[in-house]
């Protein structure tokens, strides 16, 4: 996602910097009644999508979509629009049909959703695909590791993110497999959906480090 599109968002309201500090408070800020129901019913998925629970995540996820299609992840730096959580949560099931429709809406609603062309590729990869496929996952990967390069060196919390370049580190072997003359196309679906998996862990780890980091300030004043 480009600066200029991030600086939008916030424009429009749609990043509450409260969620640095704690992820549930910022239900609270993303406003009442069907804001409170989708944001919830998100962060319920997510849970579930990463203790391997797909079908519980999916009915989260479809339950989120319902209320507001055109809902996306605002409690992060990193936007995720509600389609392509259920499409990954169809991708987890092995549902891949229904995947790529989900996944297919979320790339044609917002072009700075690097996870929905990361998912669609691995999608269309696995089912035979394989020219498309490829395309996708790398316009995925490289919007994902354009956005952390960006936020890491522009926006004072980017700090917080793949501040051990891992992320960015396994983005560029992947690339790197998809220009090679011989592509191992099981290895590379095998990294980019560990960069998936490893994104979506990021949030909660930015928000620990972040409370760290105040925590520490807090000592800091105290002792002075």
């Amino acid at each position: 996602m480009q600066i200029a599109n991030f600086k939008l968002q916030i424009a429009k309201g749609k990043i509450f910097p409260v969620a640095y500090c704690l992820l549930p408070v910022a239900f609270l800020f993303s406003g009442c009644g069907t804001a409170f129901q989708v944001g919830s019913e998100i962060q319920a998925g997510r849970s579930a999508l990463k203790r391997g629970q797909p079908k519980a995540a999916l009915a989260s996820f479809q339950r989120a979509a319902e209320l507001d299609p055109d809902y996306y992840l605002n409690f992060s730096l990193f936007n995720q629009g509600v389609w392509t959580y259920v499409g990954r949560a169809q991708y987890a099931a092995g549902n891949h049909a229904e995947a790529r429709k989900a996944l297919e809406r979320a790339r044609s609603r917002y072009d700075w959703d690097h996870m929905a062309k990361l998912y669609l590729g691995l999608v269309l990869a696995r089912d035979g695909d394989r020219e498309r496929g490829l395309k996708e996952i790398e316009a995925g990967l490289r919007g994902v590791g354009d956005w952390l390069e960006n936020i890491h060196y522009r926006i004072y919390d980017g700090k917080f993110w793949d501040s051990g370049g891992n992320i960015r580190d396994e983005i560029e072997s992947s690339l790197a497999t998809i220009r090679g003359r011989d592509m191992d196309l099981k290895q590379l679906i095998t990294s980019a959906e560990w960069v998936g998996r490893e994104m979506e862990d990021e949030i909660e780890r930015v928000v620990r480090e972040r409370m760290r980091e105040r925590s520490d300030d807090d000592k800091s004043q105290d002792k002075s």
